[in-house]
């Protein structure tokens, strides 16, 4: 038996994924975000703010830690799109109308 990565998500309490090497870790810590992120929201929760990594990198919880950044598109979080209408000032209407 090999080792295995652990991955946590220091702005998501609870969130937490592995894998077999680094990559599969971030690769199922995304799901894992997806996942714990839908789930919030289903229970009334709004998302937490992010953190600068600095924040985190300060707590001894982590402390030796390996740092990564994923990728996880969040649009779907914030609904359907609603087209409005809008007035803005006519220096911001110009300028569209010339690029």
């Amino acid at each position: 038996m090999g080792m295995r990565y652990g991955v946590c998500v220091p702005d998501l309490p609870g969130c937490f994924s592995g894998g077999d090497d680094i990559d599969a870790a971030l690769t199922s810590v995304q799901e894992a975000i997806d996942l714990h992120v839908e789930t919030l929201l289903e229970d009334g929760h709004d998302i937490p703010v992010r953190k600068p990594i600095s924040t985190h990198q300060a707590n001894p919880d982590y402390a030796g830690g390996v740092w990564a950044v994923v990728e996880v598109p969040v649009e779907k979080y914030f609904g359907p799109a609603q087209k409005i209408n809008i007035t803005v000032p006519s220096l911001f209407s110009a300028a569209s109308t010339t690029t």
